[in-house]
């Protein structure tokens, strides 16, 4: 990072004009600022009536199988967001095969909807709502109950309830929740690149990977102008963020964490089905189109029992070499990331929660850097550091497959970090006491005593990271090679060479493993602190 923003210096002062100017004088730069903006901005009010609605909805009402209707939407969150663009692709347009099939699809050369700033925000908003779920229910949960019984017993119905206590404590969490979904809609490259580059609609991740194609003398120089120009725009919402998320300067007092559960009576029916309407249009829907255009021999084929089979899965696995490549390409990162990071942030969790600083406060801070910018930027700095061999030996990343694994290691470690540390900071130091005045060593303290005891939050954080690294596209899309694609890259590719059907398949395949590994990660939950799990409070 620091050797990115070094080029945009040097070039500033040694060049005339400089790589910065020549990009702010460009009226593409200031339309994708503009675009960006537009699609996050919308994309975040999509997000706070979603991720809002379900907050309040299964935090404090009685609705039933409320961890059905938070799987429901995290799950969108979860899935790779190439993948979210290309199922709602094959659920809307007149070449949807599911649409074909009940006779309700366009007229053929109708345009397809989604291909536009609109199309980008509602996606953007759907992949994002949960992120504002979790922060509007951490601010709930935070509520004491006794405020909202007494204001009850004075006589204040559920709106007025709503408006005078709910609201005024929950509304810097609901503030936070919708930076947080800005900030990531403003780094999100796989949603804006299947939407937006068919339809020439550039933001500011797809204007860079378009200038890295584009090649030249001056290419990288105003790509690095690009890039901090992005993270600027990021680190500005995630400063936001973190003023929004800061505590209160007053104390609430009460039963804390046990908010009060509004019944709903002959309401209920009605709220529990307005949920599952929801989910069944922003999840299922898209998921039974994905999953019928990947059933049909090519794109516009209605299917039925006369045209439906499984001949793309059949090509995909044993025709086309490059799946197994990607999926072994992605396999290995994913699992070397998850195993690295997991043993270096276990005694790093130690480290920060035993023996607190300012020092181990800021090496937080710059942990975070890496996940807080958008992708592409971490992607060209990675580019920019290591382009050139090593000095003591003749060999580099640049063009390897290790040059992306340093991405992961780089952009999921404050990932890893969380689940260990919130589990460490629970963890009673008495035990180590213990083992010290038995004689072991601080070694043997973290293998025989913490280990054992956070052996679960090891699984979950190695999950977490294993699970983001799978489905990653943003950062791979610029440090990928010839041999060295990975999943996320393999439907990108497959989706712009006009194998739908075949990036179909790859991607049924990467949903139904993503919701297994969520499965596996609810189970783990039961046995965390909580906070170890993200969407488990």
């Amino acid at each position: 990072m620091l050797q990115l923003l070094w080029l945009v210096v040097t070039d500033g002062l040694s060049a005339q004009p400089s790589a910065m100017a020549q990009v702010l004088t460009q009226r593409a730069t200031w339309l994708a600022v503009w675009h960006s903006l537009v699609t996050s901005g919308g994309g975040m009010l999509i997000s706070v009536l979603l991720g809002g609605g379900f907050a309040l909805a299964v935090t404090l009402t009685n609705v039933r199988a409320k961890a059905l209707w938070v799987f429901g939407l995290m799950l969108p969150m979860m899935i790779p967001p190439q993948v979210t663009a290309l199922a709602w692709l094959q659920m809307t347009g007149p070449s949807s095969a599911l649409l074909n099939a009940l006779g309700l699809a366009p007229p053929l050369g109708s345009p397809q909807p989604l291909y536009s700033g609109a199309g980008i925000a509602l996606l953007l908003g759907v992949q994002h709502a949960a992120l504002v779920y979790l922060a509007v229910r951490s601010s709930l949960l935070a509520i004491p109950s006794d405020l909202v019984e007494a204001a009850q017993q004075a006589g204040a119905g559920r709106w007025r309830m709503l408006s005078d206590v709910v609201w005024p404590l929950a509304k810097r969490g609901l503030a936070a929740g919708a930076m947080l979904a800005f900030v990531s809609g403003l780094g999100n490259f796989g949603i804006p690149a299947l939407l937006g580059i068919p339809a020439s609609y550039y933001v500011l991740p797809t204007l860079i990977y378009q200038k890295m194609a584009s090649l030249g003398a001056s290419m990288l120089p105003q790509v690095a102008s690009l890039s901090v120009l992005t993270a600027m725009l990021a680190l500005l919402g995630v400063g936001l963020q973190r003023v929004l998320q800061q505590p209160n300067g007053y104390r609430l007092l009460g039963h804390a964490g046990k908010p009060l559960q509004w019944r709903l009576g002959a309401w209920r029916p009605w709220c529990e089905a307005l949920l599952l309407a929801v989910l069944l249009v922003v999840l299922v829907a898209p998921l039974l189109a994905l999953l019928a255009a990947s059933l049909v021999p090519a794109l516009g084929v209605p299917l039925s029992w006369h045209t439906m089979g499984l001949q793309a899965y059949a090509h995909m696995l044993f025709e086309q070499r490059v799946t197994w490549r990607a999926g072994g390409n992605s396999l290995l990162l994913s699992s070397l990331a998850a195993l690295v990071l997991v043993a270096v942030c276990l005694p790093l969790a130690w480290l920060m929660a035993r023996r607190s600083s300012r020092a181990l406060r800021w090496l937080e801070n710059l942990l975070e850097l890496p996940y807080a910018v958008p992708g592409v930027v971490l992607a060209v700095a990675c580019i920019l550091a290591f382009a050139r061999p090593f000095p003591w030996w003749d060999w580099g990343l640049y063009g390897s497959l290790w040059l992306i694994f340093v991405a992961y290691l780089a952009r999921f470690w404050i990932v890893a970090l969380r689940p260990l540390l919130s589990a460490m900071q629970e963890t009673d130091p008495a035990l180590e006491e213990a083992a010290q005045l038995a004689g072991a060593n601080q070694r043997q303290r973290l293998l025989h005593v913490l280990a054992p005891l956070l052996a679960p939050a090891c699984w979950a954080a190695g999950l977490l990271v294993f699970l983001t690294a799978l489905n990653e596209l943003t950062v791979s899309a610029l440090l990928w090679s010839a041999g060295h694609e990975t999943l996320g890259v393999l439907i990108f590719n497959f989706n712009e060479s006009g194998e739908t059907v075949l990036a179909s398949a790859v991607s049924v395949l990467i949903v139904v493993f993503v919701v297994a590994a969520m499965l596996a990660l609810a189970w783990l939950g039961r046995k965390l602190p909580r906070g170890a799990i993200p969407w488990r409070n």
